[in-house]
């Protein structure tokens, strides 16, 4: 029996029999007697051979497919690029691939992974836009360093433009850092200063401190960066880099002060991660404490010290008169009545050292101190003397204040009472009083004056009984007063007849 067989124009195939392979038919009609022939058809437009058993039948029968197949074989350290026409495939490592010949144009490259990862600059041209499995693309911008890292070991630095590297079987990274950030943070950057010194030498400026010094870095006149002692750190090339020994003195300059403390503000905050800073105001003074034993005074002003190696302490007193209120005290005066006293004290701090050398709590020590003046001065008198003389009270409690802050660095300028503040019943008892004594006074005062208006008019009668004429004015004032409370008068006659009707007097 006779098998036909149709290879189509854009097709080819491979004559088996019995499984056993016997020659490649070319497009056409091919005749063969027998069942056991089989073809395998294979489109041409599919460049790519997927024979089965392809490598057996290479082995065995090479002659026949070298010239319709193109072989690629890798190795276990090569890559291949295969250009199909437009179209290009990667092959990994230990890899055996085939393609067909003639119908389509077909090229090879082989590439040696030990030799370099890196794509070669006219291949990657060819397959920028094109997606290949086992190859990596990167594009570094012109204000960028790349640097690559293959199995996580930096290799070397990639200038600005495009890269391709193999990644098969291996870890391949980029990591593009910006030229335009003075101060990056370099990945594994004790590892580079280590073991790549001349990445180093060629693109950063090391900085490397010994203990007793401190670094600012400046880029442009402008600070970006202040490192501790015993520390390093890598930067672009072109900063600027001041180191400062701080074994001996460790308070920084006014030129420093300005402008770490009262600069930018990014310097500021830069500068308050290592610096002591103190601001003292006027009518101010500060202590300083280094590694807690007093050291210096400072005056008014912006104070700063390197904090490395040392522990720092400032504490700051007011110069100025203050005042304490010691406010609500329950006292019983010496005959036993309840008082409630407010008192006041002005107060100012003569010797800084000595008040924070001696105590601990300044107002504290004031208050209770004054606490105690005022009960012994109020339990020694009784009420009476107490609201009698209340400038006896602020004598007696600055005697005692004064005796008591002297050796302390204080001085009380002023003590005073504010309040008595008595009981209720206290209260109405002496309104009583005092009402009592003012109602006394009032009726001796209003005798007096009855008395002399008793005198004085026995002194106008005895006027008037020897002078006619006074005794005339009298009527008239006394006719003015009658007149101001009649609306109106109608006189008849003369005036002289009238007043002699209205007053009779006994001339005799």
């Amino acid at each position: 029996m006779w098998k036909t067989f149709y290879i189509k124009p854009n097709e080819i195939g491979i004559l088996y029999h019995r499984s056993d392979f016997k020659k490649i038919l070319q497009p056409g009609i091919h005749n063969y007697l027998g069942w056991h022939w089989q073809v395998k058809v294979y489109d041409l437009n599919q460049p790519e051979a997927r024979i089965e058993n392809l490598e057996l039948l290479l082995r065995n029968h090479w002659v026949e497919f070298q010239d319709y197949l193109l072989v690629v074989r890798t190795e276990f350290n090569q890559a291949a690029l295969v250009r199909m026409g437009q179209n290009w495939v990667s092959i990994a490592p230990n890899q055996l691939v085939a393609f067909w010949r003639g119908f389509i144009e077909v090229e090879s490259h082989l590439f040696d992974l030990d030799d370099s990862l890196e794509l070669p600059a006219p291949f990657l041209q060819q397959v920028r836009r094109v997606a290949l499995n086992g190859l990596k693309k990167f594009q570094i911008a012109e204000q960028e360093i790349g640097l690559l890292f293959v199995q996580n070991d930096f290799v070397r630095p990639l200038e600005p433009g495009e890269y391709g590297f193999w990644s098969f079987d291996k870890t391949v990274a980029v990591q593009t850092m910006s030229r335009l950030v003075p101060n990056p943070t370099f990945p594994l950057e004790e590892l580079l200063i280590e073991k790549h010194p001349d990445f180093v030498a060629t693109y950063c400026t090391t900085v490397q401190l010994s203990r007793n010094f401190v670094a600012i870095v400046r880029d442009r006149g402008k600070v970006i960066s202040i490192l501790p002692p015993c520390s390093q750190k890598l930067f672009w090339q072109g900063v600027e880099v001041e180191e400062i020994d701080i074994s001996g003195n460790a308070k920084l300059p006014s030129h420093l002060v300005a402008e770490l403390v009262s600069g930018l503000p990014e310097t500021v905050e830069l500068s308050y991660r290592s610096l002591h800073i103190c601001e003292i105001l006027p009518q101010h003074i500060g202590l300083l404490y280094i590694n807690r034993e007093f050291c210096d005074t400072l005056q008014p002003g912006i104070h700063a010290w390197w904090i490395f190696g040392r522990s720092w302490q400032t504490e700051i007193f007011d110069l100025r008169q203050q005042t304490l209120e010691v406010s609500g005290q329950d006292i019983l005066s010496k005959d036993k009545v309840p008082l409630r006293l407010n008192l006041t004290a002005g107060f100012r701090i003569v010797n800084p050292l000595e008040a924070q050398n001696r105590l601990s709590d300044i107002k504290g020590y004031l208050y209770k101190e004054l606490q105690f003046a005022l009960r012994s001065a109020v339990g020694e008198k009784t009420l009476d003397s107490l609201l009698e003389d209340k400038g006896e009270i602020d004598r007696a409690i600055s005697d005692y204040i004064h005796q008591k802050t002297a050796e302390h660095g204080i001085e009380v300028d002023s003590v005073g009472v504010k309040d008595i503040i008595l009981p209720g019943d206290i209260k109405t008892i002496l309104s009583q009083v005092v009402e009592a004594e003012k109602s006394a006074q009032a009726n001796v005062i209003r005798r007096r004056e009855e008395t002399a208006a008793t005198r004085s008019m026995l002194n106008t009668a005895k006027v008037m009984e020897n002078n006619p004429v006074a005794l005339r004015l009298k009527e008239l004032e006394v006719l003015e007063r009658v007149a101001e409370k009649i609306d109106k008068i109608q006189v008849n006659g003369s005036l002289d007849s009238i007043l002699t009707d209205l007053i009779r007097i006994d001339r005799e």
